[in-house]
């Protein structure tokens, strides 16, 4: 998607496009709020199917990358839209910009965003292995909250020092999930070195 803009157009989509002219496509401009949502609902129907799925594997099969079929699949779509495929990717690629004000639609965009990797994911893992994966990230999230709600009990300086602490343990494990975690074991001996006292809020 975004981080592929310059894929090759899909010709047997322009074909069964008939009537179609690129001067009738929308080129210019930005995309509105309802080009995008309907680009979203579409993409994530599409990529549910196991016809879609099927496509990537093979694709995957075939050594090619898994974003390029999910960059054509969008460009049908904005071809179905009567939107030039190239400008519509390229208007992806200004939502931020665009629309940093609307915050429902930025949800969307993110959501986006996220079911693309998603699709990437099941097609390289499998549905049982990603199925593991997604148990793991649950299970990384709730530990991340705890966390969170441990440290909220100590001063903000206190906090700040856990946070960089906590930078630290990423950077030397490069930054793997598994290690965005301190235990309340650990948060306890980084502020007690501090010797700071319990931040109780009001």
């Amino acid at each position: 998607m975004i981080r592929c803009c310059q894929r090759p157009f899909v010709w047997p989509v322009l074909l069964r496009m008939a009537g179609t002219g690129s001067s009738q496509l929308q080129s210019s401009g930005m995309l509105s709020r309802e080009q995008l949502l309907q680009l979203f609902d579409r993409f994530s129907f599409i990529t549910s199917r196991s016809d879609a799925k099927k496509r990537i594997a093979e694709a995957l099969n075939d050594k090619q990358e898994a974003v390029a079929v999910t960059t054509a699949i969008q460009e049908e779509i904005f071809l179905e839209m009567g939107v030039d495929p190239r400008f519509g990717l390229s208007c992806l690629g200004k939502v931020n910009m665009a629309y940093e004000n609307d915050k429902d639609l930025m949800v969307r965009f993110y959501k986006f965003v996220a079911d693309e990797e998603m699709v990437y994911e099941e097609t390289e893992l499998g549905a049982e292995g990603f199925k593991e994966n997604l148990h793991a990230q649950q299970k990384l999230r709730e530990q991340q909250l705890g966390m969170l709600n441990e440290m909220r009990k100590f001063h903000l300086d206190d906090q700040s020092a856990i946070l960089e602490k906590l930078h630290q343990h990423m950077e030397n494990a490069n930054f793997e999930g598994e290690v965005s975690v301190l235990s309340s074991e650990q948060i306890q001996e980084i502020v007690g070195r501090r010797v700071s006292p319990l931040f109780r809020p009001r």
